[in-house]
């Protein structure tokens, strides 16, 4: 009778533990496929931003600058009441940014090297070493 009482246990233990095992799967399922959904933006936004590069520098403030790749890349910013500027997002390759006063290019810096993650600062002469817009009396 105690091989029986035992037996009638362990047939009992199994099937207990085939009906818990078969629970597991649906939400293991769930949390498998929500990280990964989080886990390739993640990686996608990382990898975004290690092929980007950006100028930027000293331009005479209000003026335009643009950066035109060799693959046709173009991108312009506006320097700052400071005389700062900065164009990112721009895809890593070779450059010309070129200073442009009221629509013509005034001075241009030619092949400009743009790495993985880097940046390359790029400045234009300002009129008496003064890039920052003049104080308004």
């Amino acid at each position: 009778m105690k091989s029986g009482g035992s037996m009638e246990s362990s047939r009992y233990i199994g099937i207990n533990h085939l009906r818990r095992r078969a629970g597991f799967p649906a939400w293991s399922l769930l949390i498998a496929v929500t990280i990964g959904v989080y886990g390739a933006a993640g990686s996608v936004a990382v990898h975004a931003q290690a092929t980007v590069g950006r100028v930027f520098g000293w331009a005479p403030a209000g003026e335009t600058i643009t950066a035109h790749s060799t693959s046709g890349a173009r991108r312009h910013a506006k320097a700052n009441d400071k005389g700062r500027y900065t164009i990112g997002a721009l895809p890593m390759g070779v450059y010309a940014v070129t200073l442009e006063k009221d629509g013509k290019a005034v001075d241009t810096r030619s092949n400009i090297k743009l790495t993985v993650g880097g940046g390359a600062e790029v400045d234009f002469a300002c009129p008496h070493d003064q890039c920052a817009a003049p104080a308004n009396d």
